[in-house]
């Protein structure tokens, strides 16, 4: 049997490789002005209007509790769409790098404390070459935000 590989998208948060898997993945933009939404969530940016739909951002940094930093050239908004006739999301990101196929047996769950919300957020370690990248569970980031 052969074992179906899926394509991640590796992004840098810091020195830190991430991994978010393509099929989420609507689009990658330049960083944009965003509009600032009142009282919402450290994490939460604002919005923007992409192509006419208005399009929430949250910055994956705050989101995992890193400190935020100044935007540079190299930062990007990745347009992430759930389901096909979802809402799409925006999340920030210091940097996008490439794309990679892993498989299965190339990532590694992690046991945590069930209890830790930003512990649903990683899918386990995936291994490429010499590195290892956390996958993002972007649906249980994306769901817990609607609880919210």
């Amino acid at each position: 049997m052969v074992e179906e590989a899926k394509q991640y998208i590796i992004v840098k948060l810091g020195e830190d490789p991430y991994g978010i898997e393509i099929k989420y993945i609507e689009s990658i933009i330049v960083m944009q002005k965003i509009t600032r939404v009142p009282k919402a969530q450290s994490y939460f940016k604002g919005v923007i209007n992409l192509r006419g739909e208005i399009v929430p951002v949250l910055s994956l940094r705050k989101k995992l509790g890193f400190d935020e930093v100044e935007d540079t050239h190299a930062t990007r908004i990745i347009i992430v769409r759930l389901e096909e006739q979802g809402a799409a999301i925006g999340i920030i990101v210091d940097e996008v790098k490439e794309v990679i196929s892993l498989a299965g047996s190339d990532i590694s769950k992690l046991n945590y404390d069930d209890k830790n919300d930003k512990a649903t957020y990683s899918l386990g370690i995936g291994k490429f070459g010499d590195h290892l990248i956390n996958i993002l569970n972007i649906s249980a980031m994306a769901e817990q935000d609607k609880q919210n």
